[in-house]
């Protein structure tokens, strides 16, 4: 029982830390994102079941949630998109509803994923939104699978893991979360929050560098107040060759959820819209 109470509060405080979803829709919505029978389908690829969700129909545009998190966390951007777009939101590997028992996971497995569910689906490419370490999935499925991604939008996404990038205190935190979890028997449930306890600690190394091989439009985002640092993002932004860069006031990580309605029509505009570099600003360089 103790150790169970120790890995309910690491899960509690990590979800908690990166607000994935801490703002209520209102009750007149009945759909159950990530949980919806009717549209949910799995697709075997690389050694694990990926669950997903298709709604809408046009042009493909796919959904990657962050860590720890799931479809239900794009609950405020699916209706408004799928009016648009074929929406295709992933419960990405060993998260949600894709169960995966393996002990390695890094955000270039899931991007290889990611990958993979678009060729099982035949679709050659598509728009995409990344939200924190979705965020991270969706740059390296640009870099990996340069053809794959028409424009991308990511919001609260690092390079690296450090305290350049990240809130110190939080950073700190999620160190002394991965130590604590590492000395209590590593049951399954122990084995898979560490793993993604992992990722934050370990990943991702995308150099600045690296970024130059981002081809597509890409609209960087994050809150003024973000676990990831404003400066972290601007970094980003600097580096991708087409990128526009935009830092939501008195906004944190759920940049999404608290302003869901100037999310959905900025990055709607960002698709609709051909890219278009503004002096000084598109490169900041």
């Amino acid at each position: 029982m103790k150790q169970l109470h120790l890995i309910l509060i690491f899960s509690l405080a990590l979800n908690s830390a990166f607000t994935q979803s801490t703002i209520p829709l209102a009750s007149s919505v009945k759909t159950v994102y990530g949980s919806n029978a009717k549209v949910g389908h799995y697709a075997s690829i690389r050694g694990f079941r990926m669950y997903y969700e298709i709604y809408g129909a046009g042009k493909p545009l796919l959904l990657i949630h962050g860590n720890g998190g799931s479809i239900d966390n794009f609950r405020n951007q699916i209706p408004y998109f799928a009016k648009s777009y074929k929406v295709i939101a992933v419960d990405s590997r060993a998260q949600g509803k894709s169960a995966d028992p393996s002990d390695s996971l890094t955000y270039e497995m899931m991007a290889d994923d990611l990958n993979a569910l678009l060729n099982t689906l035949h679709l050659d490419s598509c728009y995409v939104i990344g939200w924190s370490d979705g965020g991270i999935d969706g740059l390296l499925l640009a870099m990996r699978h340069p053809e794959k991604v028409k424009k991308l939008a990511i919001t609260g996404a690092n390079l690296w893991p450090d305290t350049t990038a990240i809130e110190p205190d939080l950073f700190h935190w999620i160190v002394s979360a991965n130590d604590s979890l590492a000395r209590v028997t590593q049951t399954p449930a122990v084995k898979a929050q560490k793993k993604l306890l992992n990722l934050m600690v370990l990943h991702p190394h995308i150099s600045t560098t690296d970024l130059k091989q981002v081809k597509c439009p890409t609209l960087v985002i994050g809150g003024d107040n973000d676990v990831i640092l404003p400066t972290h993002t601007l970094v980003i932004a600097r580096a991708i060759p087409k990128a526009y860069l935009w830092i939501l006031p008195n906004s944190g990580h759920s940049t999404l959820i608290r302003y869901k309605d100037l999310f959905n029509r900025t990055v709607g505009d960002f698709f609709k819209m051909p890219y278009r570099p503004i002096n000084g600003m598109a490169r900041l360089e």
